[in-house]
């Protein structure tokens, strides 16, 4: 009976709890819930507000959201907080321990980019495609790069720093970056994995490229996928 109440931990619902004391059965009881591992991944790059989830995660319901966000909070998550005046809204942030599932959900998505049913073509959001980046980076293809990229997505704008074989991104202004992406992350995703031309994607008024034209047609280069894995039978 102690150790029950040793290893059963209050701030994890019951009905949620596969009751096995593996780390991954605890994993799935803290973030398997439908949606709850999207939310996170939607904060990895920083805070945001309920209604700019929503707009991330278009198939999710307003009351479902607030579930997930209430139940990351209570198995400490995120963190909600109120932004400063003027802005006085208020956000919801990862905490430092769940920053630290970056790793986890990047390589998941790797490792799901090898079935041979993922489809690439599918709707995506600005942080999906830039975590995507961080994930499918090939350093052996950035000889003599040094440069910024910029992208923006609606409201949301992020700079690429290349250099020394070496990729970071974050949220930024781009203003001042070398070559600046502007349109859809669906469409971008098109033009670095589903081979859609540049000049394509702008003819259509889809995808714009602002700075070095030719900065921006070798970065579209840097990111490859997994090969497929073979269909069995």
């Amino acid at each position: 009976m102690k150790l029950q109440q040793i290893t059963k931990k209050k701030n994890v619902p019951s009905h949620r709890s596969y009751d096995d004391a593996c780390g991954i059965a605890h994993a799935l009881d803290l973030i398997g819930e439908r949606w709850a591992l999207l939310v996170m991944r939607e904060l990895l790059l920083g805070p945001k507000r309920f209604s700019d989830l929503r707009e991330s995660l278009p198939g999710i319901s307003a009351n479902v959201l607030t579930q997930r966000l209430e139940g990351l909070e209570q198995a400490g998550l995120l963190v909600k907080r109120k932004l400063p005046p003027p802005a006085a809204s208020q956000v919801y942030e990862l905490t430092q321990w769940g920053y630290e599932s970056e790793s986890i959900i990047c390589d998941m998505g790797r490792w799901a980019a090898r079935s041979p049913s993922h489809d690439p073509t599918l709707p995506v959001s600005p942080v999906s495609i830039i975590l995507s980046m961080r994930t499918m980076f090939d350093a052996t293809r950035t000889l003599g790069i040094d440069a910024r990229v910029g992208f923006q997505f609606g409201y949301e704008n992020f700079v690429a720093r290349v250099l020394e074989e070496q990729l970071h991104i974050s949220r930024a202004p781009v203003e001042g970056a070398d070559a600046i992406f502007t349109g859809t992350a669906r469409y971008l995703a098109a033009a670095i994995y589903g081979g859609v031309p540049l000049a394509a994607l702008e003819k259509k008024g889809a995808l714009t490229v602002a700075g070095d034209r030719t900065l921006a047609e070798r970065y579209l280069t840097l990111f490859v996928l997994p090969p497929k894995v073979k269909p069995t039978g």
